[in-house]
């Protein structure tokens, strides 16, 4: 799979689906779920290929039990459509595969890999650098070990560790498989159009054809246009590719989001509105909505929180941008997202988490409570405009002294 399928797995993507309760005591006391091991969470069938080729997989694992093999095929698989569907419910799918090894100290790379593929997907990530570090002492030459490696760095904002993935990279696999790493690498470092250029090129490389890789590389180029402040072109980068590969869920949701930002609120809501979106699409449906003031814009909240509710009960996996997004940017409760947003920093800090803690304070005039976004911008480098805006908007508050 290598650098073909690596993508931000906890991010717009994905992102980025969550669950939400009304009430601040509830969402201040929501932990993310962690699923037992015989637990297997709700699926959503679907009359497709891959649908069918999933269930192959499940028989296969299932008639041999003992086999960590088709455990591990399945795992892949239930993975990867979580991936392109950004519905976390098949991750879920992909730990309860893996639950007789779970505990097992000693397993193949692959085994160590697809645990710490779970693990960080369910926010744990300390436990997935060490699995993958595992993994790569077992095959150093694999290269998708190195590019989700790379990739969960970033999103710890660890951009010297992710340097040095993209280093080892080249060293043991080749240039080319380093490319897209060191494209994402500059944009992330305030160095958008030299991160621009090299993405464009891998893109184009026919070792990088596959679907989920496009999907990776064109969210990615697309994020690198915007950053630097070119978020027409990032406009245009998305709706094209679109419509080549509409079920990309982390291309749907960045356009999504940004066309929001960009005031086009009916174009959003039309690229939101999916037979059945993720927690995240919905987030932005409802945005477009209060952008076009839609009369029913109040139910379409209760539903979206009767949704959460639900998945509530289910114990269901939880990740907060969405919920974030909901409390902050829809205004549904902004001192509870101001409170989530602060406990979601202290776990991982990607630029969007930054963003929204830093528009909870501000509408708070709590500008210090985000001093630590502040902090993390100067020491990493890493700029774009609705970033920079933010942290002068806060630097200049007059509560900005006020800790």
């Amino acid at each position: 799979m290598s650098l073909r399928v690596c993508t931000r797995i906890v991010t717009p993507w994905v992102v980025l689906f969550g669950a939400l309760n009304g009430q601040l005591g509830l969402v201040s006391a929501q932990t993310r779920y962690q699923p037992g091991p015989d637990q297997i969470l709700m699926e959503r069938v679907q009359g497709n290929t891959t649908a069918a080729s999933l269930r192959s997989l499940d028989e296969t694992r299932k008639a041999r039990p003992g086999d960590l093999d088709a455990a591990l095929a399945y795992a892949r698989a239930a993975f990867e459509l979580g991936l392109t569907e950004g519905d976390l419910r098949w991750w879920g799918r992909a730990r309860a595969a893996l639950a007789p090894w779970w505990s097992q100290p000693d397993l193949s790379a692959e085994g160590h890999f697809m645990r710490a593929l779970v693990l960080q997907g369910f926010h744990q990530f300390g436990p997935a650098l060490q699995e993958l570090a595992r993994a790569i002492a077992l095959e150093p030459g694999r290269a998708e070990l190195w590019s989700w490696r790379f990739a969960l760095h970033l999103l710890l904002a660890d951009m010297a560790s992710a340097r040095q993935d993209c280093e080892a990279l080249a060293r043991q696999v080749s240039e080319v498989e380093a490319e897209p790493c060191r494209g994402i690498f500059l944009y992330r470092s305030a160095q958008p159009q030299a991160g621009i250029d090299l993405l464009r090129r891998s893109i184009q490389r026919p070792e990088f054809a596959g679907p989920l890789a496009q999907d990776w590389l064109r969210f990615h180029w697309g994020e690198a246009h915007r950053v630097a402040g070119q978020v027409d072109q990032a406009v245009l980068i998305w709706e094209s590719y679109l419509r080549q590969r509409p079920q990309s869920h982390a291309v749907r949701l960045a356009l999504a989001e940004v066309l929001n930002q960009l005031g086009r609120h009916q174009r959003a809501l039309e690229v939101s509105d999916q037979r059945a979106p993720s927690d995240a699409l919905l987030v932005q449906q409802l945005l477009a909505r209060q952008g076009l003031r839609d009369g029913q814009i109040e139910r379409w909240a209760q539903k979206i929180q009767w949704r959460w509710d639900s998945q509530d009960r289910r114990q269901e996996a939880l990740i907060e941008r969405p919920r974030l997004i909901f409390l902050v940017r829809y205004g549904q409760d902004v001192k509870a997202g101001l409170e989530l947003a602060a406990r979601n920093w202290t776990e991982q800090k990607e630029p969007a988490d930054g963003i929204l803690f830093l528009e909870a304070a501000l509408k708070l005039d709590q500008p210090a409570r985000a001093e630590a976004v502040v902090r993390w911008a100067k020491e990493t480098g890493y700029k774009e405009p609705a970033l920079i805006a933010l942290i002068a908007r806060a630097r200049s508050h007059p509560n900005w002294g006020q800790r």
